[in-house]
């Protein structure tokens, strides 16, 4: 009876079982290298898989990355505007009429009137509380209206591109190369009855030309990234795409666009009702220097008249250009390295000094002892 001879298939499968056994080695070796990773970044999948309750979800992360950072200028800048927000609309329930004259004329501050009063003896602190809430609306008002036609002239014009794109931004360079105050003046000066809506208007009108090109390169950048490609291969309209892909990533931007048009529209105002073109019957910040300058308030010495409003148009601006520098921290993440740069900077420079002295200390030691 010849020799039973092992099958092929019987030594294919022997050969095979110790590649089988170090597949298996490896698959293990990398599972648990990839636990102890997912272990040194989370401890508490040792203990059951599951995340940590206080662990930053991928949402919230993307949350974070869209709010400033608290900084001690992002807490003077609110400081600063809401108090004069809350300024604005609480304290004109405790004043008196701003145009009551019955008062001394140039009474220079004391305890029945904190700020004194004007030559035709309104109160200054009255006249303060009710021209915050009128540069504020009027700031706010222009502020969306510029907001407005920027998007209008940026966003639509870069997204939809061609003709469009072409006409839009033709009105937009128009807009540039006017110089903004003295077609304010102009606009102004043709309008006998200027109301609080109108000046607001002529504000929001002449001031949007800057930011529409901002937000004319963003949206041409982001009209070409895969989740708008997607939309337009689902059929999503021009609209939808532009309100649900495209302005929700550019919030930051608008948020500092918006800002800086409300900052802009303030100083305006105020320019424009020194010069005589502010709103009628309506009392600012900026009526208030004009009813200085025209009272003689300088030569009085009635300084009580003219530095509270410009205190407060300087306070306001500061503030609000505080916060839009943090939220150029959200547009332009590098600038949040630049403070760790600077400290590193300072350190390295602190470090390097220490063993010069030190070093010098230790040369002079001998010669005072040979002494």
């Amino acid at each position: 009876m010849d020799d039973i001879q092992p099958s092929p298939t019987a030594e294919h499968e022997a050969d095979l079982a110790p590649a089988a056994d170090l597949g298996t080695m490896g698959t293990q070796l990398v599972d648990k290298e990839s636990l102890a990773a997912r272990e040194a970044i989370n401890p508490a999948v040792a203990a059951g898989g599951a995340a940590a309750p206080g662990a930053p979800s991928r949402k919230g992360w993307r949350g974070a990355q869209l709010m400033p950072r608290i900084t001690p200028k992002l807490i003077v800048g609110l400081v600063l505007v809401v108090g004069i927000v809350a300024f604005a609309l609480i304290a004109p329930l405790f004043t008196q009429d701003p145009k009551f004259s019955g008062n001394p004329a140039f009474e220079p501050p004391n305890g029945d009137h904190i700020l004194g009063t004007t030559k035709l003896g309104y109160d200054v602190f009255a006249q303060l509380a009710y021209g915050a809430k009128g540069s504020l609306q009027v700031g706010l008002i222009a502020g969306l209206i510029a907001l407005s036609l920027s998007i209008v002239f940026g966003i639509v014009a870069g997204y939809v591109g061609g003709f469009t794109d072409e006409a839009l931004s033709l009105v937009t360079n128009v807009m540039l190369v006017i110089p903004g105050l003295p077609l304010m003046i102009v606009i102004a000066s043709y309008a006998q009855q200027r109301s609080m809506l109108l000046v607001a208007l002529i504000l929001g009108v002449t001031g949007w030309a800057g930011a529409a090109v901002v937000l004319r390169s963003q949206a041409r950048s982001l009209r070409s990234r895969d989740y708008v490609a997607a939309s337009k291969v689902a059929g999503e309209k021009s609209f939808r795409i532009i309100a649900v892909e495209i302005l929700p990533n550019l919030l930051p931007l608008l948020a500092a666009q918006f800002i800086a048009a409300v900052v802009l529209a303030i100083l305006g105002e105020a320019g424009l009702s020194y010069l005589g073109l502010g709103p009628n019957g309506v009392i600012t910040w900026g009526t208030m220097l004009n009813e200085a300058q025209t009272g003689n308030a300088l030569s009085a010495g009635a300084w009580w008249w003219f530095i509270p409003p410009g205190l407060m148009i300087s306070a306001f601006g500061c503030g609000l250009s505080l916060i839009n520098f943090s939220i150029d921290e959200i547009i332009n993440p590098k600038l949040r390295s630049v403070p760790a740069a600077a400290r590193s900077v300072r350190k390295a420079k602190k470090n390097k000094s220490l063993p010069t002295a030190s070093s010098s200390r230790t040369a002079a030691a001998p010669t005072g002892t040979a002494r």
